[in-house]
C-alpha cells in the first residue's frame, strides 16, 4: 500500500479533512486536519481514523499507524504544518 492509497481512502470515509500521509509498506504517518475534530478529545479523534482504516488494520495491509489529528485553528500553531505541505498529499 503507498500514501496515495491510505490517503484516497481516508477522504473517502472522512469528509472535510485534510490529510498528509509519509510511509511504506504497511507503516504509515498521519496527520489529519479537520472540524471534525472540534471538540473531540485525543483519544476520540484517533478512534475516528482509526475506525476509517479498520478493514485495512484487520486485513494488515496497514499494521503501523503514527497519527496526529488537528483542528484548523490547531493545525496554523503546528510545528509540523510547514513540513507537512510538502508531503504527499
Amino acid at each position: 500500500m503507498q500514501p496515495s492509497d491510505v490517503k484516497a481512502l481516508l477522504e473517502a470515509r472522512i469528509e472535510g479533512c485534510d490529510f498528509y500521509i509519509q510511509g511504506e509498506g504497511c507503516n504509515f504517518q498521519v496527520i489529519a486536519v479537520g472540524e471534525v475534530f472540534d471538540g473531540l478529545s485525543p483519544v476520540k479523534r484517533q478512534q475516528l481514523v482509526y475506525g476509517a482504516l479498520s478493514e485495512e488494520i484487520a486485513s494488515g495491509a496497514v499494521h503501523a499507524l503514527s497519527l496526529k489529528t488537528y483542528t484548523p485553528t490547531q493545525w496554523a500553531s503546528a510545528p509540523e504544518n510547514g513540513s507537512a505541505r510538502n508531503q504527499d498529499a
